[in-house]
């Protein structure tokens, strides 16, 4: 099992960033041979569901996830509501959950990225993931939304 938390900052209002951070789409473009749907109709919010398809051909596997908390940030100030995502990964091959927790900070505003991924391999058997692994690539993910 990997845990992970990243933290950063950005000159962008909360609100921008948690835009950028929660059009799950928009993650496959920083992590390789992935795509993403969302199979949920708009807007996204609590129940949203979405699959990460990651792979080449039959070599492919399905991380599901499902958002079951959600509370967009509000106001710039720093007495702003911070937001909150949380999003459970429900796949045969991977579980786990992630959170995205996005506050006003100075100009800007801080996010903070923590979760836990397990890859499950046959059923009683499981496989964890290196936590460096995880952490470079939520660490791109993150870093490839709040830039652009």
């Amino acid at each position: 099992m990997a845990v992970f938390r990243i933290a950063r900052t950005a000159p962008l209002s909360p609100e921008v960033a948690w835009r950028r951070l929660t059009r799950w789409e928009a993650h496959a473009a920083r992590v390789p041979l992935t795509t993403i749907t969302v199979t949920t109709p708009p807007p996204a919010g609590l129940g949203t569901t979405f699959v990460a398809r990651t792979g080449l051909g039959p070599v492919s596997f399905d991380d599901v996830m499902r958002v079951v908390e959600w509370e967009p940030p509000s106001g710039s100030s720093a007495a702003g509501v911070v937001g909150r995502c949380r999003v459970e990964k429900r796949g045969r091959l991977v579980s786990g959950w992630s959170t995205i927790e996005v506050a006003p900070w100075d100009e800007g505003c801080r996010v903070a990225w923590s979760g836990e991924i397990l890859l499950r391999a046959l059923p009683g058997v499981s496989f964890p993931v290196p936590a460096w692994l995880a952490r470079w690539l939520y660490e791109r993910i993150l870093q490839g939304l709040l830039e652009r």
